[in-house]
């Protein structure tokens, strides 16, 4: 490796925030009381964007005899990956292992002590960390699938998915020997392995299990809209921390990462509120908070990379782009993703990956980046390597559990909702 490929290497690593290289000889790590402190909230706030925030979010745009039963798909994912990131996802994902995968080295969190550091913070506060993410995207997925899946396949799903495409895929982008983080690309907190990871599930998901009874033919309207509201400032909110913490200090960069997030998230709102209007005549409630979860959605890859004009940009584009992918593409294509999973975070996160590379700037990272059309093909690359892994992998894991116990509820099931047919209990 030359002198450039080292440094190149650790810039990277210091970049993103999510691998301590060794230290220097004589240099050994010392734990930052503010860096720690800093993380403590941030992890508290992303895990706060699950429960109740996408808990909130999608039970409030579900038809009213499906809200608890779209609560209860959050609560059972974050109680279920948690235990799962402890045991053993959080070794698969970050453990020394190949370019693909971890080793089970740190499985039940191995050789992790209380003193032990990643960086500046605890070991034990970045695993915590990046279990709320884990549960996070998973929690994502469900709203390509709301009303219509059984509440056992979907559990079985979950925890085969966190191992066998979670966890990989985490390895490839943020692990010190993974493939795309030695490759170069930039994701400072989760557009491929949050946002089109989650995404593409969905979308499979949502091919597989045919639409909803009615679809197009019934009202599918949220059933309250305040609920909905609630859970996306919650969301918004909660992003903070989501990419503001992804550099694991308290730093100007976490600063710049938090200013440039809700910089996007407010030009998201606006870029789909305007085409509403200009589109329909009526800029709506539910438009609006849908397009500030894809102006978040659409940052989280640059968060910590680019400035804040091209997150003004990337924000417009985001709520412009994702209002024709959920409100229009859709229906011309056919298929019932319910919620718009794959529409705003599959498709926001997309344009979000290539778009850092566009506008990744050395004026932000502090240091030297590759050329600009490199770094874009580097990250088309792992786009698109998200997309086709992560795809297939998603249908391989349905086709199995459908098989072994299906994976869509019975019409009568569905008739009733799953609040009753799946939890035997209901809003009054």
């Amino acid at each position: 490796m030359t002198c450039t490929d080292f440094f190149r290497r650790a810039a990277f690593a210091a970049s993103l925030g999510l691998c301590a290289f060794p230290a220097l000889a004589g240099d050994e790590p010392q734990l930052d009381k503010a860096d720690t402190a800093w993380m403590m909230v941030s992890t508290i706030l992303v895990l706060f964007m699950t429960i109740p925030g996408i808990a909130l979010f999608y039970a409030g745009m579900a038809r009213k005899k499906n809200i608890l039963g779209t609560i209860a798909q959050s609560l059972a994912i974050g109680g279920a990956l948690s235990v799962l990131w402890f045991l053993i996802g959080y070794s698969l994902a970050f453990a020394e292992g190949n370019a693909f995968l971890g080793s089970l080295s740190k499985a039940g969190l191995a050789g992790i002590g209380i003193n032990t550091l990643s960086g500046t913070i605890p070991e034990l506060l970045f695993v915590f960390f990046q279990m709320t993410f884990a549960v996070l995207t998973a929690a994502l997925i469900t709203g390509s699938w709301a009303g219509r899946m059984k509440f056992s396949a979907m559990f079985v799903f979950m925890i085969v998915w966190s191992l066998a495409v979670y966890a990989p895929i985490c390895h490839w982008v943020w692990a010190g020997d993974g493939y795309f983080f030695n490759l170069g690309a930039l994701d400072y907190a989760g557009g491929t392995v949050v946002h089109i990871n989650a995404g593409i599930a969905g979308l499979v998901g949502c091919l597989m299990l045919g639409k909803r009874r009615g679809y197009g033919r019934e009202s599918m309207a949220p059933s309250n809209l305040t609920l909905a509201v609630i859970g996306a400032a919650v969301l918004w909110i909660g992003w903070m921390g989501f990419n503001g913490g992804s550099g694991l200090a308290s730093n100007e960069r976490a600063v710049m990462a938090m200013l440039v997030t809700q910089i996007a998230a407010a030009a998201g709102l606006v870029g789909w509120m305007a085409a509403e209007w200009i589109i329909r005549g009526k800029p709506s409630v539910l438009g609006m908070i849908s397009g500030a979860v894809a102006g978040l959605v659409a940052i989280t890859p640059g968060s910590g990379f680019v400035e804040p004009m091209p997150a003004l940009l990337i924000g417009l584009l985001a709520g412009v782009l994702c209002f024709w992918s959920a409100t229009i593409l859709k229906y011309k294509l056919g298929y019932d993703d319910s919620l718009d999973a794959f529409g705003v975070h599959g498709v926001g996160g997309i344009l979000g990956a290539i778009l850092t590379g566009f506008f990744a700037s050395a004026a932000v990272t502090g240091t030297e980046m590759l050329p600009m059309w490199t770094q874009v093909g580097i990250q088309a690359l792992s786009v698109v390597a998200t997309l086709v892994y992560g795809g297939v992998m998603s249908w391989v894991i349905l086709f199995i559990v459908d098989k072994l116990i299906g994976i869509r509820v019975t019409p009568e099931d569905e008739m009733i909702g799953l609040d009753l047919s799946q939890h035997g209990e209901r809003v009054e």
